[in-house]
Formats: C-alpha cells, structure tokens, sequence
C-alpha cells in the first residue's frame, strides 16, 4: 500500500492546478486571486488530485476539487474532502459550502446539505465561484463541520 500525503500545493504549482480543473471542464478564472489555499493529495507513484478553501472566517467555500482521471474510482476523492475538512476545522470553520454541477450525489453522501442560495452568508454569496463563475443551475450545499 503506497503512503498518501495531503500537502498545501507547492509555490509555483498552481498552473498544474489549472490544467487538471480545464481538463475537468471546472472553472479556474478566479484561481490566482488572494484568499485562497490549494492543497495536493501524493501517493507513491504522483499527484492524484487537488482541492482548495476559499475565504476566511467561519464559513469556507470548499472548491476546485479534481481527481486526475488515472486516479478515479479509488476512494481520493473522500479523501480529499475529509483532509479539507479536518484542516478547516483546525482553523475554526463551522461551515463548509459549495457548488457542483455533477457530484452533488458524492458530497451528499459525504454530509453536505441542499441549501437556498438566498441564505448564503455573504462571503461565500459574493465569491466569484457563486456569483459568477458557476452556473445558477449548480446545486449549492452546505456542512456543519465544527
């Protein structure tokens, strides 16, 4: 069994990050901005995915979570969502919520909620993610993590 390790994503590195959320078709026009923290999951043989938490405070956007496709299937990307997780709860987030347009089945059966867009606390209501970038028809979902 090879070792796994979540790390915040490496200076420089963000533009791995692109081309891995382009080729999931996410959106990644907002990905340079401050207030943002990536993180990779490695095993022995590379990368196998990424995600990141956007803003500060006691609610989080949780974003940009992507599988590399040789990777899918595998359990990593729970794994990533639990290691966001648990790295958001030590830095005092209560609440998580993001966006999907095609795994809202996968975070459901990980504890995230449906939740109206009109009572998204106003930082997450205001982040490119939710105001622009994802399409209104993108499920939004909520989890209680403190």
């Amino acid at each position: 069994m090879s070792r796994v390790t979540f790390s915040p994503l490496p200076d420089g590195q963000l533009d791995v990050l692109r081309l891995a959320l382009e080729a999931a078709r996410l959106p990644v026009d907002d990905l340079y901005q401050p207030g943002r923290i990536f993180f990779q999951l490695s095993d022995d043989e590379g990368v196998v995915g990424f995600v990141g938490l956007e803003g500060d405070g006691s609610d989080r956007l949780l974003r940009s979570l992507v599988v590399l496709p040789s990777r899918k299937r595998q359990g990593h990307g729970g794994l990533l969502v639990a290691h966001a997780e648990a790295f958001a709860r030590r830095e005092g987030v209560a609440r998580l919520h993001l966006l999907t347009s095609t795994v809202a089945d996968f975070f459901r059966a990980r504890g995230y909620r449906p939740a109206s867009r009109a009572d998204a606390p106003a930082p997450t209501a205001t982040a490119a993610q939710f105001s622009s970038l994802c399409p209104g028809s993108a499920a939004y979902l909520v989890k209680e993590i403190a």
